[in-house]
């Protein structure tokens, strides 16, 4: 985290016409704390709903959360604006509880050593503990794979069971194709003993929680009707600042001269377009769309750099049943069952009542695609036949049981590191340094970052200070390290310095 001194005086300087591109977390609050100095915004939004990839989607009553999306941050100021945008009433502490399910049945995780042998048997449970104790004699000979990495601490039979179809269906290669870096972070360094451990601590002993592991934490706030409350209620805020939302309004040009960003035009849906004066511009737009929409463009090897970042794209499936019919209580469950494509099922009712109907519950099948896919270019009625079906192999509800369903397609959902990664956002920030400096990348999709949701809205935050005389550098903010329980995995992540959150690095795409 950077140590300068904030600048908190209103007006200690006037950065002029701000545009903000894109009304998600990082831009709104880009927007919200530059309202509090007493300066306004114009925020361009590509869609016609705030909140980006943290929006709640609304459909006949009915709310859906975009991934699952946990109110937990060791971060003060983030908290505190939370807070501050939504009343404390707004807010339920939900219970964490997930789990993994494999081969028809249920795994706790934290993992339960009880839970865990009765599910196995004995035979299983003493291979997977040979397995592990195998490992300490003989480790994997590659250790600068994913797989090896998880294999050298958990062994390779508890491998198989629980890492290797799950990691390969969220990002679409496995893990032995995968690099080794993301496991310390991802996984949160937690060896298999750490893992058993650390709910049996838990029972006896309540622990400060910036030494909790993230992974394993017991609870965490929620707005009642769903994130996308937050900045619902943030926008009207912005707007009662004197800022100005426009939606449907997609950033097609970002003209420069002398070293500085001038205007911003976007284009809405008659192809009608609209030039805003700017002074500054806060950007979550896509990295590479950013360094596209550049009047003069950028050189050609910049170009080439932005058109190599890559993204995975997500696809959810909202299936509306009884509520008698479903007998767990997770948030939601991983699905480890190769027999079928959904990774994950959220569990609405179990994260809010509000968002689901009396008497009624939406099991959400969550699925990572490739814009433009099979899956992503299948139609509502289609997906929602197969998410039925999946959810009867399963043996979780029966056919008959789903009354109605809803398909949210979200592109660009998971910035993709590859080997060439770091050295393309390198290429791209250098370059706007350089020519475009009052430009200034914030949040998930502006930085090309695998943030959470408390990430990117510190950047922004921070990005505010700047606007005011600070001097943050942004690409160091690191909120993820917060949450280690030692730093040694800091500087071993696949993203270095500043990730917030890290991911497994891919192989090259073809």
């Amino acid at each position: 985290m950077p140590t300068d001194t904030p600048n908190t005086e209103t007006n200690a300087t006037d950065p002029g016409d701000v545009v903000v591109i894109g009304a998600g977390p990082a831009g709104l609050t880009a927007a919200y704390e530059l309202g509090k100095r007493g300066g306004t915004a114009t925020v361009l939004e590509a869609d016609d709903v705030v909140g980006g990839i943290s929006r709640t989607v609304v459909a006949d009553g009915y709310r859906f959360d975009i991934g699952g999306h946990r109110f937990f941050t060791k971060v003060a100021e983030v908290e505190a604006l939370w807070h501050e945008i939504l009343p404390d009433e707004e807010f339920m502490q939900r219970p964490r509880k997930s789990r993994i399910y494999y081969q028809g049945k249920f795994y706790d995780y934290p993992i339960n050593v009880v839970n865990a042998l009765k599910n196995l048997g004995p035979v299983e449970a003493v291979r997977c503990g040979l397995s592990f104790l195998w490992v300490r004699v003989r480790p994997p000979k590659d250790l600068t794979t994913l797989e090896g990495y998880i294999v050298s601490n958990y062994g390779r039979r508890l491998y198989e069971h629980f890492f290797e179809t799950y990691s390969t269906k969220v990002w679409g290669v496995p893990p032995s194709e995968m690099s080794a870096d993301w496991g310390a972070q991802r996984i949160k360094g937690m060896s298999l003993w750490d893992a058993v451990w650390e709910p049996i601590r838990g029972r006896f002993s309540r622990r400060d929680r910036s030494k909790q592991v993230t992974s394993l934490i017991e609870e965490f706030q929620y707005p009642k009707y769903g994130p996308g409350m937050m900045w619902e209620r943030c926008h009207e805020l912005v707007e009662g600042q004197g800022s100005k939302v426009q939606f449907r309004s997609k950033v097609t040009r970002v003209e420069h001269r002398d070293g500085r960003a001038v205007s911003v035009t976007a284009t809405d849906e008659s192809g009608a377009e609209t030039t805003h004066a700017a002074d500054h511009v806060v950007s979550t737009m896509p990295f590479p769309a950013l360094l596209r929409a550049m009047d003069p463009p950028p050189p050609a090897e910049v170009l080439a750099a932005a058109d190599d970042l890559h993204f995975r794209d997500f696809l959810s499936v909202s299936l509306v049943v009884p509520e008698a019919k479903v007998d767990w209580s997770d948030n939601w469950i991983y699905i480890h069952d190769p027999e079928v494509k959904t990774m994950r099922i959220q569990n609405f009712g179990s994260w809010s009542p509000y968002l689901v109907k009396d008497g009624r519950n939406v099991l959400g099948l969550e699925y990572t695609v490739d814009e433009g896919d099979e899956w992503w270019s299948a139609t509502d009625e289609h997906l929602i036949e197969t998410g039925t079906k999946e959810l009867v192999r399963l043996g979780l509800i029966q056919s008959d049981d789903v009354e109605n369903g809803y398909v949210v397609r979200m592109p660009k959902a998971y910035p993709v590191y590859d080997e060439d990664y770091q050295r393309n956002v390198g290429v791209l920030r250098r370059w706007l340094e350089a020519n475009v400096s009052n430009v200034h990348p914030v949040g998930r999709n502006g930085m090309h970052r695998y943030n959470n949701q408390d990430h990117s809205m510190m950047t922004a935050m921070l990005t505010v200070e700047n606007l005011y005389g600070a001097s943050h550098d942004i690409w160091e903010v690191n909120v993820e390290a917060e949450y280690h329980e030692t730093s040694e995995t800091d500087s071993s992540a696949s993203g270095s310095s500043g990730t917030g959150r890290d991911a497994p690095i891919l192989p090259k795409r073809t």
